[in-house]
């Protein structure tokens, strides 16, 4: 661990991972809301972050309300939200081919971007939970045909209560199998992330803090960005992984329970 508790202690806000870190499923993991009663407490901030761009934040507020857990609309964000914004800032107006759920669609179209199954000029693959051999099929022909192919986001597998579903990178894997092309990639753990929490909270690199279960997503996003990278052992990874991997957190704690009261 590079940092000490001294620093971990003058962080102002935790940008806070979801599933694996702050529930499992529809259940809360074990301390996740003294973690936040705790920031509270002492004056810190947090931002919910989620890879998971099968949902939007109105859901996902709904759906943490549902576990006893209270938050505002604006204090989460999505990888399909750093998509969106990718989109309008660099291919305005652009046709876009997008794989994903109808509440990823709405938000695309409330929003102004102009979806299309017409020779998009970009196919963007999400996290589609309703996803069907149509709608890879025709990704794959656009693409094959020029389009640009972007990704909301890696990650290879959701975890659950049961255990691990395919998720967004797997999709992209087969795509990616089909075509020869791989996808640009976007939320954690790429720039476009962690220039959008900046820009939304106004806080600098060492003001924060990306905290997750898993170190390609979560923690890369902090320390290969140069923000602080704060590991938690309720999801994805273990001890044995972190000793295998070149993406090393700054800290690691069992748990956000453990992590509340190191602060």
């Amino acid at each position: 661990m590079i940092k000490d508790l001294n620093f971990l202690r003058s962080i102002k806000l935790f940008i806070l991972d979801m599933d694996g870190t702050f529930y499992l499923g529809n259940r809360l993991i074990e301390g996740s809301l003294d973690f936040l009663k705790k920031l509270g407490s002492q004056g810190k901030k947090f931002l919910f972050f989620t890879n998971n761009s099968s949902r939007t934040a109105a859901f996902y507020k709904k759906k943490l309300a549902g576990m006893g857990c209270f938050v505002k609309e604006n204090e989460i964000v999505t990888s399909g939200d750093v998509t969106i914004k990718f989109l309008k800032e660099n291919y305005p107006g652009s046709g876009v081919y997008l794989v994903g759920t109808e509440l990823l669609r709405e938000s695309f179209r409330k929003v102004g971007i102009r979806l299309t199954a017409e020779n998009p000029e970009i196919v963007v693959l999400s996290f589609d939970t309703t996803l069907t051999y149509e709608k890879i099929e025709r990704a794959c022909t656009f693409i094959r045909n020029g389009s640009l192919f972007l990704a909301t986001h890696l990650d290879y597998n959701c975890p659950t209560e049961d255990g691990f579903i395919p998720d967004c990178g797997s999709m992209c894997a087969m795509v990616e199998a089909s075509t020869g092309v791989k996808p640009r990639f976007l939320g954690k753990p790429f720039r476009e992330t962690a220039d959008m929490i900046k820009l939304i909270t106004g806080l600098n690199n060492d003001e924060m803090a990306f905290v997750g279960d898993r170190l390609y997503t979560d923690i890369a996003a902090g320390v290969s960005n140069g923000i602080t990278g704060i590991l938690v052992l309720t999801g994805e990874t273990g001890l044995e992984e972190v000793g295998k991997s070149e993406i090393r957190p700054d800290y690691i704690f069992e748990s956000l329970a453990a992590l509340g009261k190191a602060l």
